[in-house]
């Protein structure tokens, strides 16, 4: 079992930044590729970024150049660096860690609220 805790949402002016930050249990979290999810009211869950055990990123075409995903294993925790952030970036944020095997489930932490409004 892995649980995971985000922290670091909040309200924040258009333009300003935010680093939520999401610290898992388990002895095995460098083996995990972990991700970062949002969801908008009214809207699908939607994939922000995601970095691989190897530290290989991926992102959200809309995210690209403003958000940054990075780990520290030593810690047990993955970071969301977001910059120049727009009204358009409210919304739940969920961390996600996908387990090495293709058999096993997902695990979800409990979403931060990141809320972007002048």
């Amino acid at each position: 079992q892995v649980q995971l805790v985000e922290s670091g949402g909040g309200l924040v002016q258009p333009g300003g930044s935010l680093r939520p930050s999401c610290a898992a249990s388990g002895s095995i979290f460098r083996l995990y590729t972990m991700g970062w999810y949002r969801q908008a009211p009214g809207k699908q869950r939607e994939l922000v970024a995601a970095i691989t055990r190897g530290g290989t990123t991926n992102y959200a075409d809309s995210m690209k150049g403003r958000f940054t995903i990075s780990r520290d294993n030593a810690k047990n925790t993955v970071y969301l660096q977001m910059n120049s952030l727009k009204p358009e970036d409210t919304a739940v944020y969920y961390c996600n860690a996908k387990p090495p095997s293709v058999y096993a489930s997902d695990y979800w932490g409990q979403g931060t609220q990141v809320t972007v409004h002048s």
